[in-house]
């Protein structure tokens, strides 16, 4: 695959050209649109909690060896305690500046979480082709993590047949791996980060996890980005296979993993 995962048939990705073209931001600016993020998502339907925050390489949740520091909730009443009241997310910013935020996921959206470069591709794809796009966040590299690419969807709902169901663990399987690499759906029982959003060993104030396409989009069904997700998951991880690249190689870590 090579160069085809950040190019569309042969010539450069105008996402990528837009990448390169958006402007540089102060640390000031990042923290005044902090609070207007947050409401701005919790204004689309999308539920938040607090969730930790670096402190260095570190988690501000101080236990020793976090598997997930910085991007798991702060409680452990996280899906109770998520909501879309804007005077609560209001105290919860203005209290904590620091914080992170995650969204309950398989409430009323869930989100397609793939590899960066894959989404980008995808993306890039699904755009030309005309297809409904969502909200769009994505997670630069940051320390050991790779970097991933969420698209927002309405949620499934409750099927009639709960074998319907594709838990957030689903590149966890061996049985789906092959299948579907580096592909997570987060449904009921999950969560994500929302930007504006630090992770450990970011040294600037600007969010590694910010919004390509905000939450004013609405929400598409998920099997519409299905399809293009799994091929541009199933390109990146042959040309990760075929560069001998990384040490998780096809099935790099997606995140959140079980705090």
């Amino acid at each position: 695959m090579g160069d085809g995962i950040g190019r569309y048939r042969g010539t450069e990705s105008k996402l990528a050209q837009w990448l390169r073209r958006r402007p540089k931001r102060t640390a000031a600016e990042d923290e005044n649109d902090r609070e207007k993020l947050l409401l701005a998502t919790a204004a689309a339907g999308l539920p938040l909690a607090p969730a930790a925050y670096p402190v260095g390489y570190s988690c501000s949740c101080e236990r020793i060896g976090c598997p997930t520091p910085a991007r798991h909730p702060v409680s452990f009443a996280w899906q109770t305690q998520s909501t879309t009241d804007r005077a609560q997310i209001e105290r919860w910013a203005r209290n904590e500046p620091a914080a992170n935020f995650v969204t309950a996921t398989g409430m009323v959206h869930d989100v397609l979480d793939v590899p960066l470069a894959a989404g980008r591709a995808a993306l890039e794809r699904l755009l030309a082709e005309g297809v409904e796009v969502g909200p769009v966040a994505e997670a630069a590299d940051v320390d050991t993590v790779g970097g991933r690419m969420l698209f927002f969807t309405a949620t499934r709902g409750t099927p009639e047949d709960e074998d319907e169901w594709w838990p957030c663990e689903l590149d966890c399987h061996p049985e789906t791996m092959d299948e579907h690499p580096g592909l997570r759906w987060h449904c009921r029982g999950s969560y994500v980060l929302v930007p504006p959003a630090r992770l450990p060993g970011d040294e600037s104030a600007h969010p590694v996890v910010a919004w390509l396409r905000g939450p004013e989009h609405p929400l598409p069904d998920p099997l519409n980005l299905l399809e293009t997700l799994q091929d541009a998951c199933a390109r990146h991880a042959a040309a990760r296979e075929a560069e001998g690249d990384g040490e998780h190689g096809a099935h790099e870590i997606a995140w959140p993993l079980t705090r």
